[in-house]
């Protein structure tokens, strides 16, 4: 993370990137693993992607860790922005007939902190327990101040019923807007429709394309 954020900022066609740090395990409640890291970026087209993948040295570097996955997206639906900018501005329209991926982050005001960090380990456990769930990770620029969540569902609906419906969430989720705790925050749905490598020793939406295959 360190010796990537110079070069990163001159690739041809990355629009926007961050590289963050990761919570432990599948953990979405404030904490880290700092042997883990993740980056999350905006192209102006695949081919500028591809270049990247095929050329550029960091790439090369992922190859030579213990395990690493990729997943590509289109963009669904989102409100917000990080560090100002639209992540879903300008993007492939996906579909959301399949698995989605949905990002969340903010920048937690300090003198909410601790009320944020006692409420992320509730909604923590809540969710690990939610249908449709198939994975999810905590993420980072900070850790502490500005983290945000990256989890994959097996439908529209299922994310949907979690945040509608899923008192422990849409209770915290009412305390931010009333007390204001976040100072910018950013909420997207994706269609994840290309994924390689392995997430905990398996591709996590590998399922996900067997059923879509079969239909």
């Amino acid at each position: 993370m360190a010796t990537d954020r110079r070069p990163l900022r001159h690739i041809d066609g990355l629009l926007f990137w961050r590289l963050l740090g990761t919570g432990r395990g599948n953990a979405t409640a404030p904490g880290a693993d700092l042997s883990r890291s993740a980056l999350f970026a905006v192209w102006r087209d695949e081919a500028s992607l591809e270049a990247f993948l095929g050329e550029h040295p960091i790439p090369r570097r992922w190859e030579r860790a213990a395990e690493s996955w990729h997943v590509r997206l289109r963009g669904l639906a989102g409100h917000g922005a990080w560090r100002g900018f639209d992540v879903t501005a300008g993007l492939v329209e996906g579909r959301a007939d399949g698995a989605i991926a949905v990002l969340t982050r903010a920048d937690v005001r300090w003198r909410n902190w601790r009320s944020f960090a006692e409420g992320s380990r509730t909604v923590d456990r809540s969710a690990h327990n939610a249908p449709g769930m198939i994975d999810v990770v905590g993420v980072g620029e900070a850790p502490i101040g500005r983290l945000g969540t990256f989890s994959l569902w097996e439908s529209l609906h299922s994310a949907r019923m979690f945040a509608a419906h899923d008192s422990t969430h849409r209770d915290m989720v009412l305390a931010t807007r009333a007390d204001g705790w976040f100072g910018e925050e950013l909420f997207a749905r994706f269609e994840p429709y290309g994924s390689t490598g392995t997430w905990d020793g398996r591709d996590p939406l590998a399922a996900s394309r067997q059923h879509t295959d079969r239909q």
